[in-house]
Formats: C-alpha cells, sequence, structure tokens
C-alpha cells in the first residue's frame, strides 16, 4: 500500500466516520423528521455513483469508504422513511 493509498483510506475513514454519530442519534430517539429526505436520496444516489465509479476504476480506498458510507447513509434513509 503506498502513501496515496493511505491518505485515501484515511479521507474515506473520516469521511464515513462522520455519519456514525448521526445514526446513533436518530436510532436512540426514533426520529429523523429533522433530516431533509432530498438531501438523503440525492447523498445516496451519489455514494452509489462512487462505489460503482471505485469498481471500475479498482480503487480500494472508493471502494471501501463508499460501501460504509452506503450502509450508514441507506440505514439513515430507511430510518428516515419509517419514523419521518
Amino acid at each position: 500500500m503506498n502513501f496515496i493509498q493511505i491518505i485515501g483510506l484515511l479521507a474515506g475513514f473520516c469521511t464515513t466516520l462522520a455519519f456514525v454519530p448521526q445514526v446513533i442519534k436518530t436510532w436512540r430517539s426514533r426520529s429523523a423528521r429533522d433530516l431533509s429526505l432530498g438531501m438523503f436520496l440525492i447523498f445516496t444516489s451519489g455514494v452509489i455513483l462512487w462505489l460503482v465509479y471505485g469498481l471500475l476504476v479498482g480503487d480500494i480506498p472508493v471502494i471501501a469508504a463508499n460501501v460504509v458510507t452506503l450502509l450508514l447513509a441507506g440505514w439513515l434513509l430507511v430510518m428516515k422513511l419509517r419514523w419521518g
């Protein structure tokens, strides 16, 4: 693994980790009223496209970060649709 990949993995880790507090807060409160459905639909679509891009170019940091981000954002999207 080279320095550029390490930077990519760290960047992906930080941006993905940023979702964890929101997921926890939404899960505990069972309320997603303050989350924008439009933003999460567009964001989740973008994450899917980044994941496809990462798979096409074989970029492990992009793939790894977007798989985890998709899981977290998808979970928030489900909670938004369920709790509002």
